[in-house]
């Protein structure tokens, strides 16, 4: 960062190496979990800042069809702003009625494709081009949300603000910034490119216009996170006492949120999104969008603190030795650190983090692991 910033960047770095973040469980000052857990969630949800008027779900199964041993729905239900959520919810088409599963969340990445959102992580019929080549990329070449409800899972796979469903509507944009997308053919592999390039170079954009609203982007996604979990126990098919989440990159952070603010959530894999706020602010803001910004958490607590606000629920942290959105120092750190929390804790068998050889992914290695690791603590 510092061949970008010059002084400035050794004046971010001098600031935060000054923060003792002092609501992390390690402070001496926190030795009881549920009080330390209810005032500190407080706190960061007052921090994220986004609090909408109360909206009616109002859920809707759009289509319901079978596909690859599975009875996939189409979901649509209602937020306070912008167009309604969709999501696809799974579950094996052998489940015996009455049969109550344990669900997970599958929350999609980033990836700088937001076009797509659910559609990334599930399989359904006649997947274009487009699509396999980021599956192949990715994940290993499956779906693995899919995957993972063919294991005996009900899986909801929402999308979130700016991607799939809930992306920007092209008609409502000035035409000098769009020419160029409408006169691609429509959902080509250019059109695709372009409209991704298009959403990336407006995070800028929409960061700006959230902050100066007086709310943040971390706050929008986890109130939308929480939201599909207030669909999931609308349901009378899933056990409303065994929910976890999980996720690719933006989808690890929305599981650190998720799971460290959402009770309701009792189990959590976190694929690609851990590091000290100090190593990326020393190495790695180049290669992270708006969505992982929090104005004034460092005041408060690290990244690794705030998945620790699950209180000890099992969590499972899945590293890469060369990612190069994260610095492995940073990785190792946070991966200590985690650690020595649910120690305080007393729950050290509830904490997994996992290294892996490679760069930023999701591999069939790595789903295996995760996978597992639903089955002891859902199953």
């Amino acid at each position: 960062m510092q061949t970008v910033m010059g002084n400035y960047a050794t004046m971010a770095e001098s600031i935060v190496d000054s923060r003792l973040f002092p609501f992390s469980f390690l402070s001496d000052e926190w030795s009881d979990t549920v009080i330390w857990q209810r005032l500190v969630r407080g706190k960061v949800f007052e921090l994220l800042a986004y609090n909408p008027p109360k909206t009616t779900l109002n859920p809707k199964t759009v289509k319901k069809f079978e596909h690859d041993g599975l009875v996939v729905e189409l979901i649509r239900y209602e937020q306070p702003y912008g167009p309604s959520t969709e999501a696809y919810f799974m579950k094996p088409k052998d489940t015996p009625e009455g049969k109550k599963l344990p669900a997970v969340a599958a929350l999609h990445d980033h990836s700088g494709l937001k076009y797509y959102g659910k559609e990334k992580i599930t399989a359904f019929p006649e997947e274009n081009q487009y699509l396999i080549d980021f599956k192949n990329g990715c994940y290993g070449g499956v779906s693995w949300a899919s995957e993972l409800a063919k294991r005996g899972y009900a899986v909801l796979a929402p999308d979130i603000f700016l991607w799939g469903s809930r992306k920007m509507n092209l008609d409502g944009v000035d035409d000098e910034y769009t020419k160029v997308l409408r006169e691609l053919e429509f959902e080509s592999k250019e059109y695709f490119d372009m409209y991704n390039h298009f959403c990336g170079v407006h995070e800028n954009l929409i960061a700006k216009s959230l902050f100066m609203a007086g709310t943040t982007w971390p706050g929008v996604m986890l109130y939308e996170d929480m939201r599909a979990i207030d669909y999931l126990l609308t349901r009378d098919d899933i056990d409303h006492d065994r929910i976890g989440c999980g996720g690719l990159s933006c989808g690890g952070e929305q599981t650190i949120f998720l799971s460290g603010m959402d009770s309701r959530i009792k189990c959590a894999v976190c694929v690609c999104f851990m590091n000290t706020a100090a190593e990326m602010v020393k190495h790695n803001m180049t290669h992270h969008t708006w969505m992982a910004h929090a104005p004034g958490l460092s005041n408060m607590m690290d990244l690794p603190d705030v998945i620790t606000l699950s209180g000890g629920n099992p969590t499972m942290v899945q590293y890469r030795e060369h990612d190069s959105l994260f610095t492995l120092k940073g990785q190792k750190e946070s991966h200590k650190k985690i650690g020595r929390v649910f120690g305080k804790m007393g729950c050290s068998e509830k904490y997994n983090g996992l290294f892996y050889p490679g760069g930023h992914a999701f591999d069939l290695e790595m789903q295996k692991d995760a996978f597992g690791w639903f089955d002891k603590w859902l199953k």
